[in-house]
């Protein structure tokens, strides 16, 4: 791992959090992530399944977490399993984690090897009634591929058929979106090491550089700072492209009098940033470029008021649809015709601002939660509206991190990236 080690108190903390809500007499297990192959012998990096990660800060393959608050055998109320390093091992891949480590990380006095699971996993199913199987119920999972948690519930079903099964999912998207103190100082680090890459691009970009070209500048800086580099597939979109919501080909020539939608953002110990920058190619924006992007920031602003606590998500993406609504109309991109002739299910707005206004983040970008609960101090959220003219061959987003507070307005993780339009021109032009 190339991030300093996270105090273990925060796993601790996690796991506490966690064991609270389970039920009498069960048990809860988690698995790392496979490593995923690409063809012939090569693979793709290996990447900790969040879960596990949480709740016990191992960043290794093959590694099993088993809760079981109430076993009679105090030593088996946490056990993590390890693959068992070797010297062969160490000499191919790098050491692995002994048990005296994984202490030092996770917090967790029972380690053994991977190959006791069974032996050990058996003798505890036959003292509890019930299980907690890890699903993965995002509302946007693609659940395609069978990782190892699936098989492991495929197996746990078929050799344990008279146990109840319960899930730990909705549990997790409640702990995970209330961040505690820690997580919010790495997910500060990670906005910062964003802020670095961005800046590593005022004295870059010009009329003629390419697309790909800013994207390996970022890439540069964010490892430089021990980050793994990027949080999430980047956006490097200039002109037309930014009209494309997912645009990740990242291979067109940056021309003058266009825009750059720049939405990147750099991970720090499995937790994510996510920004979003309009930059003008040749340092200037034109006046319909800045009238547009003063559109956009104005909607963040009003939408960033709603973000505090006891607002309801469905609620408050209406109310940007509202606000955006009228900015348009100002923009003369849509009318008052338009507004009542629109279907409610996709209204008129929804031409130019197509996507949510805000996501959960913390260690996925979009991390879990549970959208029809209120949300509450301690979560954190992008906010990140946006507007998109093909016609133009323009597209404006901004987006930053801000964590819900109650003092009335939310932290802003990413408040030392210029955003008013005046100053990303002064930025630009002072480097």
């Amino acid at each position: 791992m190339k991030y300093d080690r996270i105090p273990k108190e925060l796993f601790i903390k996690n796991r506490e959090k966690f064991t609270k809500r389970m039920k009498a007499n069960t048990l809860a297990v988690f698995n790392s992530n496979d490593i995923y192959p690409v063809s012939a012998d090569s693979t793709m990096p290996f990447q900790q399944h969040r879960d596990i990660f949480y709740l016990t800060g191992a960043d290794q393959e093959e590694s099993i977490l088993v809760l079981f608050p109430e076993c009679s055998n105090e030593k088996h109320r946490e056990i993590l399993f390890l693959k068992e390093t070797s010297e062969l091992i160490a000499v191919w891949e790098g050491e692995k984690l002994t048990k005296e480590q994984a202490f030092e990380v996770a917090g967790i006095r029972t380690v053994y090897w991977l190959q006791q699971f069974d032996t050990i996993f058996k003798a505890l199913m036959a003292e509890a009634d019930g299980v907690y199987l890890n699903t993965n119920e995002h509302l946007r999972a693609s659940t395609e591929v069978q990782t190892r948690e699936d098989r492991f519930i495929l197996k746990c079903r078929e050799e344990y058929p008279a146990h109840q099964v319960h899930k730990s999912a909705p549990i997790l998207h409640e702990l995970r979106s209330v961040k505690e103190k820690i997580e919010i100082d790495l997910m500060q680090q990670a906005c910062d090491i964003t802020k670095k890459g961005v800046e590593r691009l005022l004295k870059f970009i010009k009329p003629g550089v390419w697309e790909y070209e800013i994207e390996a500048e970022l890439a540069h800086e964010f490892l430089r700072n021990r980050s793994k580099g990027f949080a999430y597939t980047p956006i490097v979109a200039s002109g037309k492209n930014a009209c494309v919501l997912h645009y990740i080909e990242n291979n067109q020539q940056c021309q003058d009098g266009d825009v750059i939608l720049l939405d990147v953002g750099a991970e720090y110990a499995n937790y994510s940033s996510d920004l979003t920058r309009c930059l003008p190619v040749n340092g200037k924006f034109t006046p319909r470029q800045k009238e547009v992007y003063n559109a956009v920031l104005h909607v963040k602003r009003e939408a960033e008021k709603m973000l505090v606590p006891g607002t309801v998500m469905a609620e408050y993406h209406a109310e940007v649809g509202r606000i955006m609504e009228s900015e348009l109309i100002k923009l003369k991109l849509i009318d008052a015709t338009d507004v009542k002739n629109q279907d409610p299910n996709w209204p008129a707005y929804k031409k130019y601002f197509m996507h949510g206004t805000s996501h959960f983040l913390g260690l996925d970008t979009h991390d879990v939660g549970l959208w029809n609960r209120p949300i509450q101090e301690g979560m954190v959220f992008t906010c990140e509206p946006g507007i998109y003219i093909p016609q133009e061959g323009l597209g404006i987003r901004l987006e930053d991190d801000l964590v819900v507070t109650n003092n009335g307005k939310p932290f802003n993780l990413m408040a030392d990236i210029p955003l008013e339009a005046n100053d990303i021109e002064d930025w630009m032009n002072s480097k």
